[in-house]
């Protein structure tokens, strides 16, 4: 029978493993092995090859005496024998025994102590050590690092390719958890964000077995100590939003909330650098320096960022510590919310640019967690295609989806927050027709909400959605509040209208009839 902790133990302990490495020797590392370049303003630049993304028809949870009850088991959770698992880990441990070097951190996830989880991380590569380095939270000192016993711990081999005839992969990559054994198991895929998301599963399994709910979602908080959360998928401003120039940031992307307040589960940022510029988002343009990592960015000849150039990918990222946000909030946590923001990029241009929402209202958008997939980002999408990720985040959640919902509409309650939907898509037509929201507009309605200033105001009843809209917002046009105003053709509207109405009501029904009433409260009856 395989031994795990004792392969895993005897593989840190050879000569050639590097133990929690400082950001300058992993930089040294990964040029001397010609793992990445050093760009003008001083960033690690790698390229993660074949895989620029995750892989999430490739990840798998051991079906094993802990999970087989608990896991929402489907085409998310999918499970695999422990036999396949122990099968894989031996020859992932052999391979990486082969290697010359391998790089092994310790750190956190977690930034609140009562309930933080103590991991280690394992790599072939020095860049992927110093992306965790950077993504997960880090011990002071290299005695710190020594005395943690890892809850959970990373094996990553990313040029160790699975046969999936004889292995029982999907692919050669894999991203395989045990709950049972602490082992996250990774093979076949350079791209460092499968490490990122693998432990944020496993905290969206841990946290809520202790009353903590667990959030994909980014967080900052006003010098009045008022903290908003901001939920919503790629593309649709979570990150932008959140690194506020006139708020401390909490941390752009993963969250946990308790009966103090809000924390931060990692310890930097992970941001979309596609079309990134210092005019419009000077917060993440200074913080890639010397310390972050840049993924399948096309440099110049002398080594200068081209972050309109989507020639890799247009999933290209930047992983920062959080302190080179200069305002970040360190350690980072914080009080109560006071404000929630479900963000949504409405290609359809039919949503509000900005709505309150009700406890239930909040409780389904939250469980939908809709946003649209634009005409051409796939090969055969020519017009807008809605997209519906569980609680923003379905692809991280081992637990059943009410279980989060129900969660966050106690807390809503418990402590008074005001939640509002955010459209940062279209206004005035479809996509190819009208035209996006303009990022100011945003930032000003957002700014109001979390002010307060937007909760007093009068507002309107959207006939479709049931949403209420602000009759005024200070600082946008009143004309573009009322979506169904801007378009040339008012039955042009409703019918668009309509149309993703009922996308929604179809979406809801996988949740079953134990999300009627859920349904039925919000406002959409299935």
């Amino acid at each position: 029978m395989t031994n795990h902790s004792e392969s895993i133990q005897n593989l840190v302990a050879r000569e050639t493993s590097h133990f929690q490495l400082s950001t300058s020797q992993l930089v040294e590392k990964s040029l001397k092995r010609k793992e990445g370049k050093l760009t003008e303003t001083g960033a690690l630049r790698a390229e993660t090859g074949k895989y620029t993304g995750r892989s999430p028809k490739d990840r798998f949870i051991v079906k094993d005496s802990i999970s087989e009850n608990k896991v929402d088991w489907g085409d998310v959770n999918q499970p695999i024998s422990q036999e396949i698992f122990d099968n894989l880990f031996d020859k992932v441990i052999d391979h990486l025994g082969s290697k010359e070097e391998i790089f092994v951190f310790n750190g956190y996830a977690g930034a609140d102590e009562k309930t933080r989880l103590d991991l280690s991380v394992i790599n072939e590569f020095s860049w992927h050590n110093m992306f965790a380095r950077t993504m997960f939270i880090r011990p002071e000192t290299t005695e710190e690092a020594l005395d943690i016993e890892p809850q959970f711990t990373i094996v990553s081999a990313p040029t160790f390719k699975a046969d999936p005839s004889t292995d029982g992969t999907g692919s050669e990559a894999f991203i395989i958890v045990s709950f049972e054994k602490g082992i996250i198991l990774i093979g076949g895929t350079e791209y460092a964000g499968e490490m990122k998301k693998s432990i944020f599963s496993i905290m969206n399994y841990l946290l809520p077995e202790q009353g903590v709910m667990s959030m994909h979602c980014s967080a900052n908080v006003g010098e009045n100590k008022d903290v908003a959360l901001f939920f919503g998928l790629s593309g649709t401003g979570k990150t932008t939003l959140s690194a506020d120039s006139q708020r401390e940031l909490i941390g752009d992307d993963e969250h946990g909330w308790n009966e103090d307040g809000v924390f931060n589960i990692e310890g930097g940022c992970y941001a979309k650098t596609i079309n990134l510029s210092p005019e419009k988002e000077p917060e993440i343009f200074k913080a890639i320096k010397f310390g972050s990592v840049l993924e399948n960015v096309v440099l110049d000849e002398t080594g200068v960022p081209d972050y309109d150039d989507g020639t890799l990918t247009e999933n290209t990222r930047a992983a920062y510590p959080i302190d080179h946000i200069d305002n970040a909030r360190v350690p980072s946590v914080a009080g109560q919310p006071t404000t929630i923001i479900f963000l949504t990029a409405d290609a359809f241009g039919v949503l509000p640019p900005i709505s309150k929402l009700t406890k239930e209202q909040a409780m389904y958008h939250f469980l939908s967690g809709f946003t649209s997939k634009l005409a051409g980002t796939e090969r055969g999408v020519t017009s807008p295609q809605p997209v519906f990720s569980t609680c923003f985040g379905s692809p991280f959640l081992p637990l059943h989806a009410t279980t989060y919902a129900n969660m966050l509409g106690d807390l809503i309650d418990e402590h008074g927050v005001d939640v509002y939907l955010v459209n940062t898509g279209w206004s005035g037509g479809e996509y190819g027709v009208g035209k996006r929201m303009d990022l100011k507009y945003t930032r000003s309605m957002v700014r109001r909400a979390i002010s307060g200033e937007l909760s007093l105001n009068a507002f309107e009843e959207d006939s479709t959605f049931g949403l209420s809209i602000p009759a005024f917002v200070t600082g946008v046009p009143k004309e573009i509040l009322n979506p169904r105003n801007t378009w040339v053709s008012e039955e042009a509207y409703d019918e668009k209208a309509y149309k993703l109405k009922q996308s929604f009501i179809e979406n809801f029904k996988k949740f079953g009839s134990e999300s009627e009433s859920i349904a039925e409260a919000g406002g959409f009856r299935l």
